[in-house]
């Protein structure tokens, strides 16, 4: 049986740290979201105050 776990979070809430967890416990591959590219990115962390919720 295959699994598929979904980690989702705002940013710098742990989740990286969380999936590199998981897999090593549990022996899975981990897969991380590309960043590279991401419109949005670069205001947030221009303004970090600006840009959160």
């Amino acid at each position: 049986m295959k699994v598929f776990c979904a980690v989702a979070g705002n940013i710098g809430s742990g989740k990286s740290t969380l999936t590199g967890l998981l897999a090593e416990r549990f022996a899975w591959r981990p897969y991380y979201e590309h960043v590279e590219g991401n419109p949005y990115l670069a205001d947030f962390y221009d303004d970090m105050e600006r840009w959160s919720f």
